[in-house]
C-alpha cells in the first residue's frame, strides 16, 4: 500500500494495459519492515552493552534457548538493511532519477558511511577512538561496488547478485594468507578477520564485500517487482521459495553454510548443524548459521521470512498503533542508527553507576571476554533497557521524520 496518492499525469491509463503501475512515491510494507529490524537491532544492541555472559549467544556449548533466540531475532537486521537500500535504489528510479544521479548517490552515501563508521559510529561503541569494519563500513563499500553495477541492465543486476549469494560459500577454504602481502584483500573481499597497520594497531572487520554487495543488487533488482500491480503474489512465492530452499539446505548440511573449524578467519564458524543432548540445543544447532561472511543458509533464513512480510504488509496503511511506529523508525534509518547507539551506551554507563558494576572502557563488541567479573544483568533487565530505549527513540525519530518534507530543499538531510 502506498504512502501518497498518485499525481492525475500519473493515473494516466495508456490504451494498452499494462502491469507496470504509475511509479510510487513510498512503499509502507517497506518502511514497517525497515522499521521493524531497526527495533530488533537495537535489543541485540542492548543486550551487547549490558549483558553479563562471558561468550556469544551462538556458542552451543554454553548458550540457552532464551538468550540464542534473542540474539536469533536480530539475524534480520544486517539482510534487511542490504537488502532493501538496493531496493529504495531502484525505486528512486521511478521517481524521476536517472540512472546517473542514482550512481553519483551511491558512490557519495557510500563514502559517506564508510567515513561515518570510523568516526561517528566507531566512538559510539566505545567512547574512544579506534578502527572497526561493522554493518556501516559493509553497506558503504557495497553502495561504492553498486555505483558501477547500478549501469548494467537490471536483469544482469539481479543474477550478478543472486550468483554472489549462491555461490560464495564456494570460496570458504580460500586461506587469506595464501595472498601473501595482499592477504588484507581477501579479508576485505571475503573472510572476516584482523588487518595489522602497526605493530600494536589491528584493523577488524566482519562485514566483507562478498557476499554484501550481492545482496544489495539483489535488493535492486527485487524493486522492479514492487512496481508491478500483482506484486504481493511475485513478493509471496519469492520468500515462501527461499525459506523452503533453507530448510532443505540445512537438513542435508549439504551446501551453503560456511566450514566448521577454519584456522583463520573469526571463531564463530557455525558449520553443519547436529542432533545436540537436548531437544532445545538441536534447534540452536539447526539454526546457529554463519553470519561473518553470510552464509547461503543465513541469507536464505533472514530474506525468506522478511519477503513473505513485505508481502503480507503489502496491504498495510500503518496510520497507528504498532505499524505506525515501526514506520517512523524506516523512515529515518541513519538517524535512527547513530543515535540509538549513543543512547544505549549511555545508560549501560548510568546503568553501571547505579548498581555499583564496573564501566565498560573500550569497545564492547571487540571481545567477550574483556567484560569484567560482576558486569551486566540478565535478559530480563536487558529486555526491559531494550523497551525503554525505543520508546526514548521515537519522539526525535517522529520529529525528523516530519522535518525532512517541510525542507527538501536542504540536501544534505538525505545524508541522515
Amino acid at each position: 500500500m502506498v504512502t501518497a496518492a498518485a499525481s492525475a499525469a500519473d493515473t494516466t491509463v495508456s490504451a494498452k494495459p499494462s502491469r507496470l503501475p504509475a511509479p510510487v512515491p513510498r512503499l509502507v510494507s517497506v518502511d514497517v519492515l525497515r522499521g521493524l529490524v531497526m527495533v530488533l537491532m537495537a535489543l541485540d544492541h542492548t543486550r551487547d552493552f549490558m549483558a553479563y555472559p562471558g561468550f556469544p549467544p551462538e556458542d552451543v556449548a554454553h548458550t540457552n534457548g532464551a538468550l540464542f533466540f534473542t540474539r536469533f531475532v536480530t539475524h534480520f537486521c544486517a539482510p534487511v538493511f542490504a537488502f532493501l537500500a538496493g531496493t529504495g535504489a531502484f525505486l528512486a528510479t521511478s521517481r524521476g532519477k536517472s540512472l546517473q544521479q542514482v550512481s553519483r548517490f551511491f558512490f557519495s552515501r557510500g563514502l559517506w558511511l564508510v567515513l561515518l563508521e570510523f568516526t561517528v559510529i566507531d566512538f559510539a561503541w566505545g567512547f574512544v577512538p579506534w578502527a572497526h569494519a561493522g554493518v556501516i563500513w559493509g553497506l558503504g563499500w557495497s553502495m561504492v561496488a553498486m555505483a558501477l553495477i547500478v549501469r548494467l541492465p537490471v536483469p544482469w543486476i539481479g543474477a550478478l547478485g543472486l550468483g554472489m549469494v549462491a555461490t560464495h560459500n564456494l570460496l570458504d577454504r580460500i586461506n587469506p594468507a595464501s595472498f601473501g602481502k595482499f592477504s588484507w584483500l581477501w579479508v576485505f573481499l571475503h573472510t572476516p578477520g584482523r588487518i595489522p597497520v602497526t605493530a600494536h594497531l589491528q584493523f577488524s572487520t566482519r562485514y566483507v564485500l562478498i557476499p554484501w554487495v550481492g545482496v544489495m543488487a539483489v535488493g535492486f533488482a527485487f524493486g522492479s517487482l514492487l512496481l508491478r500491480t500483482d506484486r504481493r503474489k511475485w513478493i509471496l512465492t519469492l520468500g515462501i521459495c527461499a525459506t523452503t530452499l533453507f530448510f532443505v539446505l540445512r537438513v542435508f548440511n549439504s551446501y551453503g553454510n560456511g566450514v566448521a573449524g577454519l584456522p583463520f578467519g573469526y571463531p564463530r564458524s557455525a558449520g553443519p548443524w547436529s542432533v545436540q543432548p537436548t531437544l532445545s540445543l538441536t534447534v540452536i544447532s539447526f539454526f546457529n548459521t554463519l553470519k561473518y561472511p553470510p552464509s547461503l543458509d543465513y541469507l536464505l533464513m533472514t530474506l525468506g521470512p522478511s519477503l513473505v512480510l513485505i508481502g503480507v504488509l503489502d496491504k498495510a496503511k500503518a496510520e497507528r498503533g504498532l505499524s505506525r511506529i515501526l514506520l517512523v523508525f524506516g523512515r529515518v534509518p541513519m538517524f535512527y542508527y547513530v543515535l540509538h547507539l549513543y543512547l544505549i551506551h549511555i545508560l549501560a554507563i548510568l546503568v553501571a553507576l547505579a548498581f555499583h558494576q564496573p564501566i565498560l572502557h573500550g569497545s564492547v563488541i571487540a571481545d567477550f571476554a574483556t567484560k569484567p567479573v560482576g558486569y551486566g544483568h540478565g535478559l530480563p533487565f536487558i529486555y526491559a533497557m531494550w523497551i525503554l530505549a525505543v520508546v526514548v527513540l521515537y519522539l526525535p525519530c517522529l520529529w525528523f521524520m516530519e522535518l525532512r518534507p517541510r525542507h527538501r530543499d536542504w540536501t544534505w538531510l538525505s545524508y541522515l
